[in-house]
C-alpha cells in the first residue's frame, strides 16, 4: 500500500516537474542569451537598405543589421544572424531559430497577439508604387482589380489584398520591382525607405511612388521577441535608449539614409 501511495504521488508530480523547465525557459531568455555569449537574430538579408548582403565582399549589412548589432554590443554579447525568407521568418520564432527578429517588422494587433515587440526603433510607411508611364494608378482605392507583387504575409501585402488586388507573391523588394518594371504586375506596395533607397541607387529606374500611408500599422516596426519575456524586453529597450542617447543610432541612420529619422520614432 506504502509503495501504490509513492508510486501514485510520484506520478502525480511529473507534469509538475516537466513543466518547470519550459516555465523556466518561458521566462529566462535573456539569462539563457548571455550565458550563451550570443544573441541569435533572425532577418531576411535581401531587403535593402535594412538588411542584404554587400555586393563588394558579401557581407550582411544594412540598417537593422547594424542596429541589431549594436543592440547585441548593449546586451554584451556578439550578433549571430540567421537568414530566412519573409514568410517563414517570424514562424522561426516559434521553434526557436533565434531570439529576436529584426526586420522591419511592423507593431500590429495581430502580431502582439501572439509575440511582444521591443519599443519602436524605425518610422516609414507603406509605398504604392508603379511604372512611370502608368496613369491609372494614384491611390490605393485604385488597386481594386489590378495585380500587386507582394509578400503576401506582409502588412503590405494586407494592404494590397485590402485594396482590392491580386497579390502577385514575390520573396522580397527586389523580386517586386523586377516584376513591375517587366510589366508583369501593376503595382507593389512596399517600405518608402526601401524605395528612396533603391531610387538612390537606380535614380533611371522607371517606376515612381504615387500614394503612402503612414498609419499605426505601417508606420513602427519594433524587435520582435516571444511573449512573456519581461528581462528581454526590458533589456533591448534600454540598449535602444541607449543607442539613441550616445550617438549611435543617429550615426547609422545617417549611413544608410542621410539623416536622423531618430525623431520620427514615437
Amino acid at each position: 500500500m506504502k509503495k501504490t501511495l509513492s508510486a501514485l504521488l510520484f506520478a502525480s508530480l511529473i507534469p509538475l516537474l516537466s513543466a518547470a523547465p519550459a516555465a523556466q525557459a518561458a521566462s529566462d531568455d535573456l539569462a539563457a542569451i548571455q550565458k550563451a555569449g550570443v544573441l541569435r537574430i533572425g532577418t531576411e538579408g535581401t531587403y535593402a537598405p535594412f538588411s542584404y548582403h554587400d555586393t563588394k565582399d558579401n557581407r550582411l549589412v544594412g540598417f537593422d543589421v547594424d542596429i541589431a548589432r549594436a543592440i547585441a554590443k548593449q546586451l554584451g554579447v556578439k550578433a549571430e544572424f540567421v537568414e530566412g525568407k519573409w514568410d517563414g521568418l517570424i514562424a522561426g520564432l516559434d521553434v526557436n531559430r533565434y531570439d529576436v527578429v529584426i526586420n522591419q517588422v511592423g507593431i500590429n494587433a495581430e502580431r502582439q497577439a501572439k509575440f511582444d515587440f521591443s519599443k519602436p526603433y524605425i518610422a516609414s510607411a507603406a509605398a504604392l508604387i508603379v511604372r512611370d508611364d502608368n496613369d491609372t494608378i494614384h491611390s490605393f482605392a485604385d488597386l481594386k482589380g489590378k495585380r500587386s507583387a507582394n509578400t503576401i504575409t506582409s502588412n503590405f501585402g494586407k494592404l494590397a489584398q485590402r485594396s482590392g488586388a491580386e497579390v502577385v507573391p514575390v520573396q522580397g523588394f527586389n523580386d517586386a520591382i523586377a516584376l513591375l518594371t517587366s510589366g508583369r504586375v501593376d503595382a507593389t506596395v512596399n517600405d518608402q525607405l526601401s524605395f528612396l533607397d533603391f531610387k538612390k541607387q537606380q535614380p533611371n529606374a522607371k517606376v515612381k511612388v504615387v500614394a503612402t500611408d503612414n498609419s499605426a500599422e505601417f508606420g513602427q516596426s519594433g524587435v520582435l521577441m516571444r511573449k512573456n519575456q519581461p528581462a528581454l524586453k526590458a533589456a533591448i529597450d534600454k540598449a535602444l535608449d541607449t543607442l539613441r542617447t550616445d550617438g549611435t543610432y543617429k550615426q547609422i541612420s545617417e549611413r544608410y539614409f542621410g539623416e536622423d529619422l531618430s525623431a520620427q520614432v514615437k
